[in-house]
């Protein structure tokens, strides 16, 4: 019984992905283009076929190939790998609006490529504050966020809730940043879409011509509280990919790709319930049982779950990318260092042809 309880516990205690992912939000669930028509012929799209030993998948040559790594797993990256931007994650917003967890640039040693720092905000309130125009938070916030970046080669903005009505004023922040970097690379991490959506926020086209790069976060298709599901189905993925090429072009576009898995369970435990409810579950599991404890009622019963994984393996990270290629994407990037089957590093290649090769 105490087995089944920890059991239980370690599946449902925690419903985002493997840490450290960034924590799933229900709002943000407004932010993802994952409802469509497009969805019934998507589930049945194939793209090559899985070889039959990995020795057999093809070496994929990309221009520029970019990983994420969070503060306090520096020991997930390594020299040999194949990356030409390391995205390092990250400096986020306090609840006064100040910037904070800024990762020391010297941790990362001797890598070669371009080192980016990410500044990440994932409050929908949090992010109407800061970007109020003219206000002396948002003045310090984007002078401190440029003299973090002074250490670095590029900086990256991640705030994927911002209300609707906040739109004009992020491109503002976005134009005033980019003013500030000088010669540094800026870039942003954008949800993805598949159709360009009214009133958009994270309009593409806006905000293309105020950065030098758009990472499209093309996963999360899935995600803890949905269905279960591919994180980044191929069919999914394509139609990501043409909209982000249309829209963007291959000379800024980053396709992000996941490392992670995610875990669903035919129900969750850990709910507060009506007595109804309450009654309903002694009915149903046969309880006779009832202890109190100093007058309280308790019982205790077993139960069995059924938990569905997706998760990402060398076949199918070669797979997306492999369709990438072939689609004209010239720069893909991974979510996140440390999470990965180790063998795809062996299969990717930076060259200055890149995808048309």
């Amino acid at each position: 019984m105490f087995f089944l309880l920890c059991l239980l516990l370690t599946l449902f205690s925690c419903t985002s992905a493997p840490e450290p992912l960034p924590p799933d939000n229900a709002e943000a669930v407004t932010n993802r283009d994952n409802l469509g028509e497009e969805e019934a012929e998507e589930e049945f799209f194939t793209y090559g076929e899985i070889p039959d030993g990995a020795e057999d998948l093809p070496i994929l040559n990309f221009t520029e190939i970019w990983g994420y790594l969070l503060a306090g797993r520096e020991q997930a990256l390594k020299l040999n790998y194949p990356l030409s931007d390391l995205v390092y994650f990250g400096a986020e917003i306090d609840t006064y609006g100040k910037l904070t967890d800024v990762p020391n640039r010297r941790k990362l040693g001797r890598f070669p490529g371009r080192i980016h720092l990410v500044a990440a905000c994932n409050s929908r309130s949090l992010a109407h504050f800061i970007l109020e125009p003219e206000s002396a938070v948002r003045r310090q916030l984007v002078a401190d966020l440029l003299e973090a970046a002074g250490p670095y080669d590029g900086l990256q903005i991640d705030f994927e809730l911002i209300p609707a009505r906040d739109g004009a004023n992020f491109l503002s922040f976005l134009q005033e940043l980019r003013n500030g970097l000088g010669n540094k690379m800026f870039t942003i991490a954008l949800p993805a879409r598949r159709k360009t959506l009214s009133d958009d926020v994270f309009d593409y086209q806006k905000i293309k011509p105020l950065v030098d790069r758009i990472f499209v976060m093309a996963y999360d298709e899935h995600w803890s509280t949905s269905e279960p599901g591919s994180i980044a189905s191929l069919g999914w993925c394509r139609s990501v990919a043409e909209y982000a090429l249309k829209t963007v072009g291959p000379e800024k576009l980053v396709m992000g790709l996941p490392f992670y898995g995610r875990t669903w369970g035919s129900f969750n435990p850990f709910k507060a319930y009506f007595h109804s409810g309450i009654e309903r579950i002694r009915s149903e599991n046969a309880i006779t049982e009832i202890v109190r404890e100093n007058g309280i009622p308790t019982f205790s019963y077993e139960t069995t779950v059924k938990v569905t994984v997706y998760y990402e393996d060398i076949y199918s990270l070669s797979l997306r990318s492999s369709m990438y290629r072939d689609m004209g994407v010239r720069s893909i990037g991974f979510w996140s260092l440390g999470q990965e089957d180790p063998s795809i590093w062996n299969f990717l290649k930076i060259t200055e042809k890149g995808a048309d090769s």
